[in-house]
């Protein structure tokens, strides 16, 4: 049985033609416009691909030349430390030589902090594993147990990483 819509032979289904008008896009046009869109694809894909290679450019130039400032501020400490060699040759003053160089230290100390890395205070603190380093105990006599009585080599902090830990030694209980 047959559908009184539905044509008997395929042939006899009406097929519209496509009919041209103003909306209408030729194909040269459309031609043109890929070829526009795959030319500024192409240019956005370079364009990427050089700030990636200048990037990598900048990372390995401030990996290798990281250090300049900290070394154009340690240069002129240097300085003071040959002066103050020389000096000794030609003098016996020995306090003269020795406050030379705690000025020279005091120097150095504030290069440190202009490049913030400070020193990892010591004084009446509690031992810390993460900024302390306990090379020994002892009585500590009136010193809380656990706490720092002695510093053998100071440690230092950049940010908020440790350089290199506090040697220290630590109170112990009697």
């Amino acid at each position: 049985m047959q559908d009184e819509t539905t044509p008997e032979n395929i042939d006899d289904v009406p097929v519209k033609k496509a009919e041209h008008t103003d909306a209408a896009v030729s194909s040269d046009e459309v031609e043109h416009k890929l070829n526009d869109a795959e030319e500024r694809v192409l240019r956005a894909q370079a364009e990427i691909e050089n700030v990636r290679k200048r990037g990598q450019r900048e990372l390995q130039d401030i990996l290798r030349y990281g250090e300049m400032n900290l070394l154009r501020d340690i240069l002129p400490v240097l300085d003071n430390i040959e002066r103050a060699v020389d000096a000794s040759e030609q003098t016996t003053d020995i306090e003269s030589l020795r406050e030379g160089f705690r000025m020279t230290a005091k120097q150095i100390e504030k290069i440190l902090e202009g490049h913030n890395c400070k020193q990892i205070e010591t004084d009446n603190a509690v031992f810390d594993p993460a900024v302390h380093e306990a090379i020994s105990q002892q009585p500590g006599g009136d010193a809380v147990p656990g706490s720092v009585i002695g510093v053998t080599s100071r440690g230092y902090v950049l940010h908020d990483r440790v350089v290199r830990p506090a040697q220290v030694i630590v109170a112990a209980n009697e």
